[in-house]
């Protein structure tokens, strides 16, 4: 099991990424400002009203579409608490997430994968020495997404599902699916791959896995950009996946479980010797038994996951997605923004309401702990 990734994104790439990024990150700001003070809603401007937060300001932040539906909700739930701040968030993929807080663009990053080495050497010249932590906060499975009508589920190992996304499995009715699947009519039906055309912690998450759970036929390194050798549809964030894979019969996808429309087929995973169907307390069970990330901070809380677990009721193929927070910020408001932001959404109020809105599943308890004194860390420079 690797202990760090290596494969850096290049400066360039960085580069394209943050300009991606602060583009949508303005629409974003103009959008959501425009014409209220409370672009929350009614709902906003009576917790406004009532209210007796002191705390306000602007946080913005950027990344992980997975963390989209979650962090919708968790902007809900804290300005009830604190009317006058706006948190500000452009679902714009986990690459540009991290580009965005290396290059000062943000205040936070949310990301599927943990910044890498070379990340965490950027990120200095913008978050001073200390750098920056990783915070995990979200916990979901990756769904097998697909469409074939008539069928819910479909038993799928690891050497299989990379077969599939390598197109060396071309037919719906493979013998290697029919194995898995007795006494399910497959049908003759072309396989259509469909994967990420951006930088995503979901692929790296899905590359990952296939390459620690099925290293013979998975012989590409895990990035979170699709590798350019295999050719098949592509689409943008996770919705975009999805959205494909929905009005296109045969087709296949990888995906955060919360976001995969319930007209889809999903792959029940073959962890063991059983079958584990996807869910929030399988991802859970998967998460419990990660340990840390060796040579980092104190409290930089980078999770490695034990891909090849037979623990059972785990479902290794998931992913822990992280808010990325300088350890330190010149401006006080800012610290206190982050902070008591942060706190929310690892608290059990906001585990609670991204389980409620996203089916996430609400961290373990050491976990969270964990988590809250990692945020509690953080300085005023």
């Amino acid at each position: 099991m690797r202990t760090s990734r290596q494969h850096p994104a290049p400066a360039s790439r960085r580069q394209h990424r943050f300009l991606a990024l602060t583009g949508l990150t303005v629409s974003t700001i103009l959008l959501t400002g425009c014409g209220s003070d409370y672009p929350l809603g009614e709902e906003q401007r009576r917790a406004a009203e009532q209210n007796t937060s002191t705390l306000e300001g602007t946080l913005t932040g950027g990344g992980s579409t997975a963390q989209n539906s979650a962090m919708t909700a968790w902007r809900a739930g804290f300005s009830a608490l604190h009317p006058d701040v706006q948190v500000q968030y452009a679902s714009v993929g986990s690459g540009a997430g991290r580009a965005g807080i290396i290059e000062g663009a943000t205040e936070f990053a949310a990301s599927d994968a943990y910044l890498q080495d070379e990340e965490i050497e950027d990120v200095q010249a913008t978050c001073g020495p200390g750098g920056a932590i990783n915070i995990p906060a979200y916990i979901s499975p990756i769904t097998i997404a697909f469409n074939l009508p008539g069928i819910e589920t479909l038993n799928v190992d690891a050497e299989t599902i990379a077969r599939l996304f390598r197109s060396e499995i071309t037919r719906w009715d493979d013998p290697a699916l029919q194995a898995l699947n007795p006494g399910v009519d497959l049908p003759d039906l072309r396989v259509t791959v469909v994967s990420r055309s951006d930088d995503s912690g979901t692929t790296e998450n899905f590359t990952e896995y296939l390459h620690d759970a099925a290293p013979e036929v998975w012989t590409d390194d895990p990035d979170g950009s699709w590798p350019g050798s295999l050719r098949n549809e592509n689409a943008q964030g996770n919705t975009g996946v999805v959205s494909t894979v929905v009005r296109t019969e045969g087709a296949i996808t990888y995906a955060d479980d919360s976001l995969v429309d319930e007209t889809l087929g999903k792959g029940v995973l073959k962890v063991g010797e059983e079958f584990v169907p996807v869910s929030a307390s399988a991802a859970a069970t998967a998460v419990s038994v990660a340990h840390r990330v060796e040579g980092r901070g104190e409290h930089d809380i980078a999770l490695e996951l034990d891909r090849t677990t037979t623990e059972p009721g785990a479902y290794p193929l998931v992913l822990v997605s992280y808010l990325i927070y300088c350890s330190s910020y010149a401006d006080a408001t800012a610290a206190e923004l982050v902070k008591t932001f942060g706190l929310f959404v690892v608290s059990p109020e906001g585990q609670r309401i991204a389980s409620d809105s996203a089916k996430s599943s609400p961290m373990p308890a050491e976990l969270a702990q964990e988590a809250q004194e990692a945020i509690d860390s953080i300085s005023v420079s």
